[in-house]
């Protein structure tokens, strides 16, 4: 079992930067890829980024590329997510997720799941 914990979240002004936090725990070696999802007032969840744990490799939504950076840190096993830029319509829930199966944006490829950060971006 993998334990995950968001981190991070707040009330931002438009323009701003927030770096939203997951920690971690239980059976976290060999994790094959974590990722970031978001679900706004109203509206499903979905995908945001994703990075492979062994090699680094990213991949994100068109709406956050250019304004959102998804990193990790093996040695504390915590990913991160730099928001940059920050518009309303960024406004939601932030969810992290871990996955030992294939490396994809899809959510049912992802098998545990935080609780959620909430982040608020203020016109």
């Amino acid at each position: 079992q993998v334990q995950l914990v968001e981190s991070g979240g707040g009330l931002v002004q438009a323009g701003g930067s927030l770096t939203l936090s997951c920690a971690a725990s239980g059976r976290t070696w060999g994790s094959y890829a974590m990722g970031w999802f978001r679900q706004a007032p109203g509206k499903e969840r979905e995908f945001v980024a994703i990075i492979r744990w062994d090699d680094n490799t990213t991949y994100y939504r068109d709406a956050v590329k250019g304004r959102f950076a998804i990193s990790r840190d093996n040695a504390k096993d915590t990913m991160y997510l730099q928001m940059n830029s920050l518009k309303a319509e960024d406004t939601a829930v932030y969810y992290c997720a871990a996955t030992y199966g294939n490396f994809s944006p899809r959510q049912p490829a992802f098998a545990y799941w935080g609780q959620g950060t909430r982040v608020t971006v203020t016109a």
